[in-house]
């Protein structure tokens, strides 16, 4: 006989098998789910991924791609931000969407290292000069001059071509900068702050067009989409943090120690004082549209990754608009000056320029670089660079990721 306790304990046994096996299938489910899920989000950021290149590539305003294998559809834009290029991209399947930003230019493909227009002197040296790359002079000959008693020491390679009496035309890009905006401006203190220490704009959203009240930031730190405008003038000192932002004031002053990333757009002045770095990309542009005089002053050991421009004025102005490049200053990408340029430092690119001066206690010198280096080469192969000048069948390439 079998007891009556014992077909309970078959029960028992039973019922536990059954719920063991329906909790291995439920969780056989959901790792099929969640696997499916991720192998879904790695083809979204695949493609995700794979629409940017095709943006990049095609250089279009707008791109939309259908994966008919599995059904994600991908957009890309790009946009102006001052002048860099924004790309976004988005990958959407049913109801997921990833997203991407990027800070996007064009590959570095110019070879130029100098042109000096050919109105004036023919160049000369003093002291320990490098010229390495291709130059357009008003002269095939680098004649070398006495300064201070000493011996010049040139470093020079790459072919000479004479120059044209104007230097090529900047593209319209620069001077859309500088045209009165119509966007409505907000304070800052009206703009909510995240985790109440920090402002911060997605490249997603539209730009936040900010009036300054007080030239100064007061130690605040601003990321992303903004655009930040003062009737007078902006002192950025090195307790502010900018990232990403555009700026934009006839004079614009950053202060000793800072370090960040921005475009600055003036067209009186810009000074950056000892030790300021700006990093990749970063722009510095100086537009005289007055009689006024105009400059552009980078202090010893700065530093700027990406472009110095400064133009606007008449041919017959020049002495009223300069770009000085002081001692043990470094400059990464492309200088542009329609005025007189003085170059204490290095440029690791290429320098477009009206006229060259040097000064010394003494004396000034025209289209003389003293201890002053041009060296193309030295420019990274991978560096994306400002574009000078319309170009639309240079490559384009990603400088930052910024979402």
């Amino acid at each position: 006989m079998i007891k009556a306790n014992s077909l309970l304990y078959a029960v028992y046994v039973c019922l536990l098998v059954s719920i063991l096996c329906g909790a291995l299938l439920y969780f056989s489910s959901l790792y099929t789910m969640l696997n499916t899920f991720y192998n879904t989000r790695e083809e979204m950021y695949i493609q995700n991924q794979s629409a940017m290149n095709y943006g990049l590539s095609q250089g279009d305003t707008e791109n939309t791609i259908l994966n008919d294998e599995n059904g994600i559809v991908s957009s890309a834009e790009i946009k102006s931000y001052g002048l860099l290029n924004v790309i976004i991209v988005k990958s959407i399947f049913k109801k997921d969407t990833i997203a991407s930003a990027q800070l996007i230019g064009h590959y570095a493909s110019d070879q130029t290292a100098l042109y000096l227009t050919n109105f004036s002197n023919g160049l000369s040296y003093a002291g320990n000069v490098t010229l390495i790359g291709d130059k357009k002079l008003p002269s095939k000959f680098i004649d070398e001059k006495y300064v201070n008693n000493s011996l010049g020491n040139l470093k020079a390679s790459g072919k000479i071509e004479l120059s044209t009496n104007v230097l090529p035309e900047i593209s319209s890009d620069f001077k859309k900068m500088f045209v009165a905006e119509t966007t409505i401006r907000v304070l800052l203190k009206d703009i909510e702050m995240i985790k109440d220490s920090s402002y911060f704009n997605s490249f997603f959203n539209k730009a936040i067009n900010v009036q300054l009240t007080s030239p100064l930031l007061q130690n605040k730190i601003i990321k992303g989409n903004f655009i930040l405008h003062a009737k007078d003038s902006i002192v950025i000192t090195a307790n502010d943090v900018l990232e990403d932002v555009i700026v934009k004031a006839p004079v614009v002053r950053i202060s000793k120690g800072f370090k960040g990333n921005i475009q600055v757009f003036a067209d009186k002045k810009i000074m950056l004082e000892d030790n300021v770095t700006l990093s990749y990309p970063s722009v510095l542009c100086v537009y005289n549209t007055s009689a006024e005089k105009s400059q552009l002053v980078i202090n010893e050991d700065s530093t700027v990754y990406g472009a110095v421009v400064l133009f606007g004025n008449p041919i017959h102005s020049l002495d009223d608009n300069s770009v000085l490049l002081k001692e043990k200053t470094k400059i990464v990408g492309v200088v542009y000056c329609t005025g007189k340029l003085m170059i204490g430092g290095s440029v690791y690119g290429s320098v477009y320029t009206n006229r060259i001066f040097s000064q010394t206690a003494s004396a000034n010198y025209e289209n003389c670089i003293i201890n002053g280096n041009i060296d193309v080469t030295k420019r990274p192969d991978y560096f994306i660079s400002i574009s000078l000048f319309k170009n639309k069948n240079e490559p384009y390439g990603v400088f930052k990721k910024v979402l």
